[in-house]
């Protein structure tokens, strides 16, 4: 696959040991605040629609049905892309790669925000939100890339939760920056597009200025190497294996990916099940006006950062790597607090309502983070990006379908009882699904603790024979 200027660099020449001992630490720090950053700009400019529902329902004559569409739209176009794209971001300079889906996905919310015709029906918005979510997708992989060449095994489960939190940051900043705009340009819910599509821009830019792709490209050891800290899964380059013929063994026919990809399913359901419906399920229960829900929606992403990097440090430290533990132990605390966020009464104080939704924030992001960070885990370096799109693929085609379209439709014909009779079935089908992951990890983490052991007795052996 020739892809230019967008191609993954070669291996620079090894640099002195004393310059790797200087470089190795910056760059690793700033390799993550450059996806870090990048990261949370994508959520700057992708889940706009369910934000200002409710002024699309009073200036546009959209129904829940037509508002569910045009967020499956995004969603579904990004479960999509996040495979495709991780398939050539594998082979690609994160550099680069990153950055400019990020810029794509600012235009295309600019577009939105200041061309009339692009809103003008619910097909014609879908499909807009349909090419934003395509470009939405090239944000993912290529940090899953960055993360699993600059941080090692027994490091990635508290990085990556780290990392993780730029969702909620994004996620968090898009409210304030759309109240802002709100202020100024009363009833005009274009400014929801067009503003944070200009701050996404700058961004972008600063992505590129930061991100590095490998730590080879820039003349240094790899991560396991300079860490002493062997892969779960180590990496063969010279199997004599397609790129295709290696994904369809590594991920497309590997178990525990797929079984990792049918849990994702579930956790994006109740993902964008409860956050897409935050303004309309307390608008139409608890007659709360659209400020509130704004409110709810910041502090389930904010309430995100905290479970996120709780459940990565648990990960690693409780429960010593074994992440499907931690997944079970926060799918099950999320289960909880929906149906105590369903249960409360009409006239329950609406700081309570919001208290619950950023509980389910808090727990949700776990698993969210889980996946992604065991699909990296579990599976060979080269195709890493690939093993994370592909579970994507399942949590965004199906799960956010049912989170969109499909709580829309549920919601106007049985109501909001049945809506999370089917959330709660979710997390307990989810809770399974970890249960039986977690086997085939288990035995994957004997086997790294196998060879971290030889490692060390071959490095004693070699000291003392010295």
């Amino acid at each position: 696959m020739n892809l230019g200027w967008l191609a993954a660099p070669p291996a620079a020449p090894r640099r002195p040991q004393e310059e790797v001992d200087r470089m190795y630490p910056r760059l690793r720090f700033q390799v993550f605040m450059g996806i870090f950053i990048g990261y949370a700009g994508f959520y700057l400019v992708r889940n706009n629609v369910s934000l200002i529902a409710p002024l699309l329902f009073d200036s546009n004559g959209i129904d829940k049905v037509g508002v569910g569409i045009i967020a499956n739209a995004v969603l579904f176009a990004y479960g999509l892309s996040k495979f495709f794209s991780a398939m050539i971001s594998d082979q690609s300079n994160a550099r680069y790669f990153m950055p400019l889906g990020l810029g794509l996905s600012a235009l295309v919310n600019i577009a939105l925000g200041t061309i009339p015709l692009l809103s003008a029906s619910v097909g014609v918005f879908a499909l807009v939100m349909f090419i934003n979510g395509w470009v939405q997708g090239m944000g993912w992989p290529p940090a899953g890339r960055v993360l699993v060449h600059w941080y090692s095994t027994n490091e990635r489960g508290w990085k990556t939760s780290l990392w993780n939190t730029a969702h909620n940051v994004g996620g968090a900043a898009l409210p304030a920056l759309v109240g802002i705009g709100l202020a100024h340009y009363t009833d005009q819910w274009q400014v929801a597009f067009w503003l944070p599509g200009v701050v996404a821009l700058g961004v972008a830019l600063l992505g590129l200025i930061l991100i590095r792709d490998t730590p080879e490209s820039m003349g240094l050891p790899t991560i396991e190497e300079y860490r002493d800290d062997p892969a779960k899964v180590e990496t063969v380059h010279d199997d004599g294996l397609s790129t295709w013929q290696r994904i369809r063994k590594h991920v497309l026919t590997n178990r525990t990916i797929v079984m990792l990809a049918v849990a994702n399913v579930f956790v994006y359901a109740l993902r964008y099940g409860v956050l897409n419906w935050i303004t309309v399920f307390l608008h139409e229960k608890h007659n709360a006006e659209i400020g509130s829900g704004m409110v709810g929606f910041a502090a389930f992403e904010l309430a995100g950062i905290l479970g996120t990097i709780l459940c990565g440090f648990l990960s690693d430290k409780l429960f010593k790597g074994y992440r499907s533990g931690a997944g079970m132990l926060f799918t099950a605390g999320t289960a909880a607090c929906i149906a105590v966020y369903w249960l409360l009464p009409v006239g329950t104080p609406m700081w309570l309502l919001i208290l619950f939704v950023a509980l389910i924030g808090g727990l949700i992001y776990g698993p969210v983070m889980l996946i992604g960070l065991q699909a990296i885990d579990l599976s060979p370096h080269n195709v890493a990006g690939t093993a994370a799109g592909f579970t994507g693929l399942f949590g965004y085609l199906l799960g956010a379908t049912l989170a969109s379209s499909g709580v829309g439709l549920v919601v106007q014909n049985f109501g909001w009882n049945v809506t999370f009779i089917v959330f709660l079935a979710f997390a307990v089908a989810t809770v399974i699904l970890f249960a039986i992951v977690g086997r085939d990890e288990r035995q994957l983490m004997a086997s790294h603790a196998e060879r971290a052991a030889a490692r060390q007795a071959a490095g004693a052996a070699a000291e003392h024979d010295n």
